[in-house]
């Protein structure tokens, strides 16, 4: 089961940079271009990476979660860029829009497949344990840059105006 989203606003709790593999590391703010968080790089292009894969996003409550079920997983061992905290994740969705502090708009194109590099941190090597097909609401998200800009940890994250307008 997963645990309740705390009260509060959604936020960013952590961003996370590598030159390519995983984990990927903490850095304290960040410049975010069409193509992706600057300083970052995928081992990997083929399945990771380019304009509608310029971030992966994942929840700081399901990482919580998960490290309650025993597996040994922080924020950026996934290989996310944004770790994200007390944002409705299962509810979340491609065609979604957020604006992460103050310029910083994205749109969630796709659910990231699970990589078997991830198994390191699972139970019995079970990274499928975050795959999308197997349990809804689970998986990382893909996300491409709607509008560039600066980010910090701890910036504020709204579901846009315009997703709130297609969802009713």
């Amino acid at each position: 089961m997963k645990s309740e989203i705390p009260p509060g606003p959604s936020f960013l709790y952590q961003i996370n940079t590598s030159q390519g593999g995983v984990p990927k590391y903490p850095v304290e703010k960040a410049w975010v271009s069409y193509d992706g968080v600057e300083g970052d790089r995928q081992q990997n292009r083929v399945y990771h990476g380019g304009r509608d894969r310029a971030l992966c996003l994942f929840s700081w409550d399901l990482i919580q979660a998960l490290q309650q079920e025993g597996h040994n997983l922080e924020a950026g061992s996934t290989g996310e860029n944004l770790t994200l905290a007390t944002l409705d994740w299962e509810r979340l969705q491609p065609g979604h829009r957020l604006r992460i502090g103050p310029d910083v708009h994205i749109e969630i194109i796709s659910y990231a497949d699970p990589c078997r590099r991830n198994a390191q941190w699972f139970v019995n090597s079970d990274y499928k344990r975050i795959s999308q097909k197997i349990y809804p609401g689970w998986s990382r998200l893909y996300a491409r840059v709607v509008s560039e800009g600066g980010i910090r940890r701890g910036d504020l994250i709204e579901i846009s105006d315009e997703t709130a307008a297609r969802a009713s």
